[in-house]
């Protein structure tokens, strides 16, 4: 299976290691595979009793085609989840379920070494981009954004590889001390952290500007506009499907806490390949662009504000480009069309394009928001009812879950993040907080100045740093 950009089929098609280490199309665009492949429900059956690894091999054999041996893919897998790596239970299950009444289940995917489900992906994709650069004998400079745990989730993975350097930016405000201090434990070696003077959606803007510099074009990417995060995370909804679904075959609804469109995207690439997935709920917070492009058809950019839920504190989704591609039946020069009017003028109208909003539901989407006092009655009421402790990003895809579920079709709420990560939301909700797993115990304690380096919101200044610490 081959990769194309999905603004221009003129830069030929690339493999899955060629985009793996890329991030970035050359046009600006986004890689996508040129086909899902199909996962067969006798394959599916033949999964329901395979360990996350298993199915992990499974599923990503098929996407990347052989773009990796079969044997190297496994050894990769294995690695990556391995349990001194991810805190799982005596059965093994990486991405375990919990019921949490109502016929809704939570997904926790946030076992990994940072607390986050990001880790899920990343574990897996700094070994497969350092097994690669290994075989190419080449080393890779890569340049990311994060708006809270995509950054030490990322570090963590590629800490002390000596092919791999990495630069994450992050907003000066907007995450939680407790992310900066496992930012900043990170700071060293290989990876240096730029705090920049802005949200989130600058430091995403920054990324791509300076990608599409001819000086800096071969740059990396962690974020999940690299292919390999999506296909990474497709696994984890054949996972939790076979862990609710009564008989293979039964629809079952996810609902995903959203900023910049990658998780779902992972999901509705399941949903393609064959899983019998009914719908995927996107869960937006007070920053509603997603929830606003899904009810109206109106994709428009508005200033992202700082929330309790920061991960999704985003106002620019990435990712949503892929969908849009697909949208718009594939066609590339549609798709640059569209996403340069909204980059010009800041909103584009899937009308003027032939769509109207239904199109969303007819690929099986559906939305909604939630605002801070939802997640605090949320959390509140999920621990009254099963004493299970969710994040404020979880309580805000089960806050609207809620508001979908109507029948008796199993419901998965992908959990994103341990609750030790926001604990004044937690303490707000519940009065208290869970003990904190031995290893993040005291971690802001550590946090300095130092462990950031501060740049305004200028291209030209982080070009010149870029310089200095790539060299």
């Amino acid at each position: 299976i081959a990769m194309v950009s999905t603004r221009d089929t003129s830069t030929g098609e690339y493999s899955y290691t060629d985009v793996l280490l890329r991030g970035l199309a050359p046009d600006g665009g986004l890689f996508v595979s040129t086909e899902y492949p199909n996962v067969a429900h006798t394959e599916l059956a033949a999964m329901r009793t395979a360990s996350f690894i298993d199915i992990s091999t499974a599923v990503r054999k098929k996407l990347i085609a052989g773009a990796l041996p079969e044997d190297a893919l496994r050894r990769l897998t294995r690695d990556a989840y391995a349990p001194e790596r991810f805190a799982v239970g005596a059965d093994g299950q990486v991405t375990p379920i919990t019921p949490i009444g109502e016929g809704m289940w939570v997904q926790n995917l946030s076992l990994g070494p940072t607390a986050s489900f990001k880790d899920i992906a990343l574990q897996l994709l700094g070994r497969e981009m350092d097994y690669e650069l290994a075989r190419r004998g080449e080393t890779l400079s890569i340049l990311g954004a994060t708006s809270g745990d995509t950054g030490s989730a990322a570090e963590a993975a590629v800490k002390g590889l000596a092919r791999i350097r990495l630069v994450m930016l992050s907003p000066e405000r907007g995450m939680s001390e407790f992310q900066r201090a496992q930012m900043g434990a990170l700071t060293g070696g290989n990876i240096a952290n730029v705090s920049i003077r802005g949200r989130f959606d600058d430091c995403q803007d920054l990324v791509k500007r300076i990608k599409n510099d001819p000086e800096f074009a071969h740059l990396g990417a962690v974020n999940s506009i690299n292919w390999g995060r999506i296909s990474a995370q497709i696994p984890y909804y054949f996972s939790g499907y076979l862990q609710v679904a009564r008989a293979v075959g039964e629809p079952v609804d996810f609902v995903v806490p959203s900023g910049n469109f990658g998780n779902v995207l992972s999901g509705y690439i399941a949903r393609q390949m064959g899983l019998p997935i009914r719908r995927l709920i996107v869960a937006t917070n007070e920053n509603s662009v997603l929830h606003t492009l899904f009810t109206t058809g109106v994709y428009a950019h508005t200033p992202a504000t700082v929330t309790s839920s920061p991960s999704m504190d985003i106002s620019k989704a990435s990712n949503y480009e892929r969908l849009a591609f697909d949208l718009l039946r594939r066609d590339p020069r549609a798709t640059a069309a569209y996403m340069e009017r909204f980059a010009r003028e800041g909103r584009v109208d899937l009308a003027d394009f032939g769509l109207s909003p239904q199109v969303f539901a007819e690929h099986g989407f559906a939305s909604g928001s939630s605002t801070h006092a939802d997640r605090i009655r949320t959390i509140r009421r999920v621990y009254e009812k099963s004493e299970v402790v969710i994040d404020p990003h979880t309580a805000d895809g089960v806050s609207v879950g809620l508001t979908h579920k109507a029948d008796d079709v199993p419901m998965v709420c992908l959990a994103t993040a341990l609750p030790v990560k926001f604990e004044d939301t937690v303490r707000e909700a519940l009065g208290f907080v869970p003990e904190r797993p031995e290893r993040f115990v005291g971690i802001e304690d550590n946090l300095t100045d130092e462990r950031f380096v501060v740049l305004d919101n200028d291209t030209d200044t982080l070009a010149s740093f870029l310089r200095t610490f790539f060299a």
